[in-house]
């Protein structure tokens, strides 16, 4: 049939998303469209190169978005499910950096700066580690260890020091968190009994920019209404989120179109976000040369 009529099943074979067109001929009717089984079977002969993105589809179309589209990554939900001998896990992924949301959420919960420790392991990073730990069990403040696998000889320490963690000993206000990247060498123990937390890159335009809206400081309403130019500051923030989920999405392209190697990672937005707020409250007209400079 394909053979017979190649123009009418030209379109879907060009297209970007042949997984949400419908097909021609008689693979139009009700059991071919989007989202069924038998259109994966199509997608699988003419167009595998889609069918990622099709089984996506045929999922969210059958059991539900939620099953796709991942839920924004919340430090409350997880810090509510822990307890002061449960220690909070970090799984790095690839331009993430969980630090500044961190610090912002123990800002937010009351930890001041003097309890909330923080160390990026590495040699001879072993002694300041452990006497921030005694320091936070006794007085109920939070320690960050950063990337535990660059410290592969340290770790069976740390492992120590989370069995030895007991309700009666530790402040409850005490909180063990952990960063590292992905490391068989990693202690099955702590990764047993901790709460593992990922906060995997979002996937396409739209789950970025969600991302982006759900992060500090734009969730916050507070600062989204304190701008003295509301009306300019949301459509340029808008526009900073959008800039930056289509950086995001452009790194599955490599240096392609590029001059020059540019993250604009989530920590370059937030810094953006609040540079715009100020220069919008020192400034009647809209700086659009020093954003430009500032952001691009």
């Amino acid at each position: 049939l394909v053979t017979d009529q190649p123009q009418l099943f030209r379109r879907v074979v060009d297209s970007t998303e042949p997984h949400k067109e419908i097909w021609p001929g008689q693979f139009g009717q009700a059991g071919f469209r989007p989202g069924t089984l038998r259109q994966l079977l199509l997608l699988r002969t003419l167009r595998p190169d889609k069918m990622i993105p099709g089984i996506a589809n045929f999922v969210g179309t059958n059991l539900g978005p939620e099953f796709t589209d991942p839920p924004p990554f919340k430090l409350e939900d997880c810090h509510a499910d822990s307890a002061p001998c449960t220690p909070l896990i970090f799984v790095l992924c690839p331009g993430q950096d969980p630090m500044s949301q961190l610090r912002t959420f123990a800002q937010s919960k009351g930890i001041v700066e003097n309890k909330f420790m923080s160390v990026s392991l590495g040699q001879g990073q072993g002694n300041k580690a452990e006497r921030y730990v005694e320091d936070g069990i006794a007085q109920g403040g939070w320690v960050v260890l950063q990337n535990c696998h660059l410290y592969l000889s340290w770790l069976p320490k740390l492992e120590t020091i989370c069995q030895d963690l007991a309700l009666d000993t530790v402040h409850p206000c005490f909180r063990l968190w952990l960063t590292s990247s992905p490391s068989p060498a990693f202690p099955v123990s702590v990764l047993q009994n901790g709460i593992k937390m990922m906060n995997e890159p979002p996937r396409g335009l739209r789950a970025n920019l969600i991302s982006s809206f759900g992060t500090m400081p734009i969730d916050d309403p507070a600062f989204l209404e304190g701008c003295s130019q509301p009306q300019a500051f949301r459509k340029l923030l808008f526009g900073l989120c959008f800039f930056h989920a289509v950086v995001q999405e452009r790194r599955a392209f490599g240096p392609l179109g590029w001059n020059v190697p540019y993250e604009f990672n989530a920590e370059d937005l937030r810094i953006c976000v609040r540079q715009l707020c100020i220069f919008l409250d020192e400034n009647e007209e809209v700086p659009y040369k020093a954003l430009l400079y500032l952001a691009g």
